[in-house]
């Protein structure tokens, strides 16, 4: 299917432009003067926007008459994907941790290989996903067993010590959508028009789980295949106001509830973001260092790019140490806009 859509194609223009690796498997770009299609990280040297093309996947660009580029080998995405399908079906059924090692050797990929392609896709390491897993199992046992003992090997873990070593703190989180695709969970969505783009917002009964531009239900559903969605009704109206006033005026609405989701780090980087002030801007290298891991400045990127809520967790307010923007996932415009939109007068 080419992808027709004005909003969808200046965001998939955009990843394109940026070399977003996290777009990769989820649409290719192809280009009219040499015949070819691409990943949107394909190194290459960028086309002029009128010879571009954007397909949902590399069968559909195929059927138009492009071939895939050697270079960048864009058909390979769609391999990277079921492998990792397969080793999260394989993290599931095991009740042992498995080697970072043996799954890789399944896949037919390098263990440091195929460390970067899920994390690229799922957005966590197969180990911490396999940790998180174990808390979801936990938590599930704990409301059923009888004997914190029984709950706790049921789980997965080895010993008690290490139950409380991995959890600590964290059982009366909500459970993390992503680890199960939002099993178990319903999620309110609209498309609403706002100044900067046509905007999705979805939430749980908790709070915001998703806000993004250019996308519509289509984009949700992968996000969370698991989840029960349902378009908002009037009981989500009064939260759509707020979000959309918040993302009108960017600097209000920090009393919107959230519900998101990630690693450590993440969640310690999307903590920084928010302390923020409205107006001002911070460095990767100045995000890395305020979450506790200077030298990871390459990982707080990769967390301000793994955020799920635009605006609301202000992501747009870093920019890189010489001061020019840096990517965004939705255009360097609305980065821009929201920028301007924060600056005091004069």
């Amino acid at each position: 299917m080419k992808i027709e859509d004005p909003h969808t194609i200046a965001r998939l223009q955009a990843a394109f432009e940026a070399r977003d690796r996290s777009q990769d498997g989820r649409f290719v770009v192809a280009v009219t003067s040499t015949g070819i299609y691409c990943r949107p990280s394909c190194p290459a040297r960028r086309p002029r926007p009128e010879n571009v093309e954007f397909y949902a996947n590399g069968g559909d660009a195929a059927d138009a008459g492009f071939r895939p580029c050697l270079r960048c080998r864009p058909d390979e995405a769609a391999r990277d994907e079921q492998a990792v399908k397969q080793a999260l079906a394989a993290i599931r059924a095991s009740e042992a941790a498995i080697g970072l090692e043996l799954l890789a050797e399944r896949a037919g990929y390098s263990p440091a290989h195929f460390q970067r392609v899920f994390k690229r896709i799922i957005g966590l390491s197969p180990a911490a996903f396999a940790r998180a897993l174990r808390e979801e199992r936990a938590r599930d046992a704990l409301s059923g067993e009888a004997r914190v003992s029984d709950a706790i090997y049921e789980a997965g873990f080895e010993a008690p010590s290490r139950f409380y070593e991995t959890v600590k703190g964290r059982l009366g989180m909500a459970p993390s959508a992503w680890v199960k695709g939002g099993q178990g969970v319903t999620i309110s969505w609209a498309v609403v028009e706002t100044t900067l783009a046509p905007m999705l917002v979805a939430a749980t009964d908790k709070g915001v789980c998703r806000l993004s531009f250019g996308e519509g239900p289509e984009e949700l559903a992968v996000r969370f295949p698991n989840a029960a969605l349902v378009e908002g009704g009037t009981e989500f109206v009064a939260l759509l106001a707020r979000v959309v006033a918040a993302v009108e005026a960017p600097g209000t609405g920090h009393d919107i509830p959230l519900d998101v989701k990630g690693t450590a780090f993440q969640e310690a980087v999307w903590r920084e973001l928010r302390k923020i002030p409205s107006g001002e801007t911070r460095s990767y290298a100045e995000i890395a260092a305020a979450a506790g891991r200077p030298s990871a400045v390459r990982a707080a990127g990769s967390a301000n790019g793994a955020n799920n809520v635009a605006v609301l967790i202000p992501c747009h307010r870093v920019v890189r140490s010489d001061g020019s923007l840096g990517g965004y996932a939705y255009g360097e415009a609305i980065k821009r806009e929201l920028l301007e939109r924060e600056t005091p007068p004069g």
